[in-house]
């Protein structure tokens, strides 16, 4: 009886030994698998790595807004779009008024928060088709598609009244712009909407600011 009760219980450690064995086997599929895993994160980080530095060539750093390079590829997407469905294509050039005076009475940090300022609010009332670009220093270029030259018109200036009433944060100071707005014509190169579209700011500087001018 003894010797059953021996050989019983050397079988269910057998049994259990066995079965340890068979187990530590079917986990080592679990390491390539790990393996695939790890390398389908990698893969993920390195695509959000390269479309966070696609993003950043195409932007302006300081303000968020598009910068030239991002702008030119906007627009070639837009412009063509413009001529395969022949809709119109406003253009909307805006300049800072006084920004020069800005930063030398109250120093370049506040300069750029006008910037900022500028790029947030034109952001909160723009449609999410409309393109914005930062040209340089203080100057803006718009890209209105599917738009008239009076509604395009209309909407900057606008614009220009709700920015004209809501100073810089933690500052008692008002920034206003300057726009000169076009449409491009059948053919019409950027190069020749924006020298139109440069012109009427010009003219709208000479108005007194704070005005619209189209052309």
């Amino acid at each position: 009886m003894a010797a059953q009760e021996a050989i019983g219980r050397s079988a269910v450690i057998g049994r259990s030994r066995h079965s340890h064995i068979r187990q530590i086997d079917a986990t080592r599929p679990a390491a390539p698998i790990l393996e695939l895993l790890a390398a389908e994160v990698r893969i993920g980080e390195l695509e959000a790595a390269l479309n966070e530095a696609r993003a950043a060539a195409f932007t302006d750093a300081l303000t968020g807004a598009l910068n030239r390079r991002g702008f030119d590829d906007a627009y070639q997407r837009e412009v063509a779009r413009a001529r395969r469905n022949g809709s119109r294509l406003a253009l909307a050039l805006i300049d800072l008024d006084d920004f020069k005076r800005l930063n030398d009475t109250l120093g370049h940090q506040a300069g750029d928060e006008a910037l900022v300022h500028l790029v947030k609010g034109l952001r909160a009332a723009l449609r999410p088709s409309d393109i914005l670009c930062r040209f340089g220093g203080e100057e803006f270029v718009l890209l209105l598609p599917e738009t008239g030259l009076s509604e395009a018109a209309t909407a900057i200036a606008r614009f220009q009244r709700h920015l004209a009433t809501n100073a810089l944060p933690d500052r008692d100071v008002v920034v206003t712009f300057s726009a000169g707005v076009v449409v491009q014509g059948p053919g019409e190169s950027l190069e020749d909407s924006l020298q139109r579209a440069d012109a009427a700011t010009y003219a709208a500087k000479r108005a007194g600011k704070n005005c619209v001018v189209t052309a």
